[in-house]
């Protein structure tokens, strides 16, 4: 926790856009019905989420590809944010879904610790059940789907978690258990029973969620400060020592 705190404070810059927006964004919208303003203040603290993964350090090659696809998956969060507040309900699913998938990719399936990913499709099968009478058109199968994408991505950092140990992978993977459960509350509120202050409790853990996704990038800066090096630059370093030893003999 106090590894978190600390990042927090040195990377309060890069995160103060996201929480002022969070901030601006619950006290202006109060009941969205696809207002030009209301769609720019849902997507503003995503954006800002992608601002924080460029500017905490970010480039093009191997060495950044879990930030290039975390950051992947919030582009395509944010355009399912767009598509949901406009009423676009299936759109906004399948682009959520893609974003899943690159958050899958990132998180990786090694090791694969399937016993810990079992209970969650157990128990997404039994609540695709309790609705799927109520679902019509592209839902039938789009929400099944959307279903197995989102549970797979809550195994895949769990299990992350579980294997590493890192105080920033395990506050992803809560971030990743809000996100089951901020999209389980959209499923709920529309297809079984009204949740009240649906919409806060649905964007509170949403944003959370999506935080806490965002702020495992910055195991990238970790490797960094640990001094960790290529074999490339061991080898060059070993290199350079035997001509300073060879010049002085």
């Amino acid at each position: 926790m106090t590894d978190l705190i600390h990042l927090c404070k040195s990377q309060s810059l890069n995160l103060a856009p996201f929480l002022n927006f969070v901030v601006l964004y619950f006290a202006f919208v109060r009941n969205p019905q696809g207002e030009l303003y209301t769609t720019i203040l849902k997507c503003a603290p995503i954006v800002s989420l992608m601002f924080f993964v460029v500017m905490k350090g970010f480039g093009l090659s191997k060495e950044y590809r879990y930030s290039q696809l975390i950051l992947i998956g919030l582009i395509f969060s944010c355009g399912g944010d767009i598509l949901l507040n406009i009423d676009m309900f299936p759109h906004g699913m399948g682009s959520f879904g893609v974003a899943q998938i690159f958050y899958i990719s990132a998180f990786g399936f090694k090791p694969l610790k399937w016993k810990l990913g079992l209970p969650f499709y157990v128990l997404g099968a039994i609540a695709v059940g309790l609705v799927f009478n109520r679902l019509e058109g592209v839902l039938i199968a789009g929400l099944p789907i959307y279903g197995c994408l989102l549970l797979t991505m809550c195994w895949r950092s769990l299990a992350r978690a579980v294997d590493q140990k890192s105080s920033l992978f395990i506050f992803c993977a809560i971030g990743s258990i809000l996100f089951v459960l901020s999209d389980s509350m959209i499923a709920i509120d529309m297809f079984l029973l009204k949740i009240p202050y649906a919409r806060l409790w649905i964007m509170i853990t949403y944003y959370l969620a999506q935080f806490a996704i965002a702020l495992s990038t910055a195991t990238e800066l970790s490797k960094k400060k640990s001094g960790k090096t290529s074999p490339k630059s061991i080898q060059s370093r070993n290199n350079s020592v035997r001509r300073r030893v060879k010049s002085k003999d």
